[in-house]
């Protein structure tokens, strides 16, 4: 029998505190409403939330660099605290890695740490150094939103019992361009998905698709900073937590096309592919360059491996978003002509 040595937080229940922090950027005064309005959500939803003191948005990022990790890790070692989610990403939380107490989260009661983006950086290492799961999905300025039939939203996840399986599917419209303008309207809660698409396949010719493995990834930009680390070693994860094998999620935020085939290339170089049995890629805004797509970046780095490639994806910064865990074993079926486009995520 494989060894199950992922450890799930508790399920959220009403009453439960949740914790607000920046690990990488803050809110500006402007944008002080919308967090507003988000937290009440959670709190109309029964949650006690407390916001932390690492919320500046005047700069770059929300306080020095040991400032925000040391209270993203006593929020995460909390007992009292039951899921922490920021705001949204940003560009630095990397200069929180070394000032993190993996040793005391790891030997904490599990907590939720939720995110996307730049809070890929924090999510992955987690779940590779510590075994506990990780929520990619929806940021907390992004949580009043209603998310669309077969997606989920991660308190749908972060609600679920440890065991249960969430089954979620593509989406049929996403928003191809522009965002809400909160300054103007911090209520808003109704998604605009205006372009059709969903799920596709980079060699159409494999499929049907039929995958399995453990769930790890993040932003391009962001987690291929980690990898040849001790931070991104997902060799490592996999003799230590994976022994299934995985299924990498990656997705572009904003660099260009040969940008993201260099990263992408960095993840393929330091082994990140090696033990995968399928890799999803998100779909993206993130620009082309002249004579170089980003479908061009894909095929450059992940094309020529003998394993599936499945396309636009709803994992990253294009809405709407699923709620992928770290760590949590997942089938993946995809069929070319659209008629089967699942995953389903195992919490065991």
């Amino acid at each position: 029998m494989l060894r199950v040595t992922i450890r799930y937080p508790s399920p959220l229940r009403a009453g439960d505190r949740i914790g607000v922090t920046s690990p990488s950027s803050g809110v500006d005064a402007a944008l002080l409403p919308r967090l507003d309005v988000a937290v009440e959500v959670l709190r109309q939803r029964g949650f006690d939330v407390v916001v932390g003191e690492c919320m500046d948005g005047q700069g770059v990022v929300s306080a020095p660099a040991a400032d925000r990790a040391a209270e993203l890790t006593a929020m995460l070692v909390d007992p009292s605290i039951r899921a922490v989610i920021p705001p949204w990403g940003g560009e630095l939380a990397v200069e929180v890695l070394a000032h993190l107490d993996f040793r005391a989260i790891a030997d904490a009661d599990p907590t939720w740490l939720v995110g996307y983006s730049d809070i890929s950086t924090l999510l992955l290492p987690l779940t590779t150094l510590t075994g506990v799961a990780t929520l990619h999905g929806q940021n907390l300025m992004d949580t009043p939103y209603r998310v669309p039939a077969p997606l989920a939203s991660w308190l749908d996840v972060a609600t679920s019992p440890v065991g249960a399986q969430v089954t979620q599917g593509a989406s049929t419209a996403h928003r191809a361009t522009g965002f809400d303008d909160w300054e103007a309207d911090p209520t808003t809660t109704e998604p605009t998905f205006d372009t059709p698409g969903s799920w596709r396949l980079l060699d159409p010719g494999a499929g049907p698709v039929r995958a399995s493995g453990r769930l790890v990834g993040g932003c391009i930009e962001t987690v291929s900073i980690l990898a040849g680390t001790p931070y991104g070693d997902l060799s490592a994860f996999a003799d230590e937590h994976a022994p299934e094998g995985f299924i990498v999620y990656v997705e572009a935020s904003g660099d260009g096309a040969t940008d993201i085939a260099r990263d992408l290339w960095r993840m393929r170089l330091a082994g990140w592919f090696e033990r995968a049995d399928a890799v999803l890629v998100g779909r993206t805004r993130a620009p082309d360059v002249p004579g170089f797509t980003q479908l061009d970046a894909v095929r450059s780095a992940l094309g020529d491996l003998d394993l599936p490639v499945v396309l636009d994806v709803d994992c990253g910064h294009v809405p709407p978003h699923l709620a992928l865990v770290n760590g949590a074993l997942a089938d993946v079926s995809v069929r070319p002509d659209g008629s089967e486009q699942t995953i389903t995520q195992s919490l065991t």
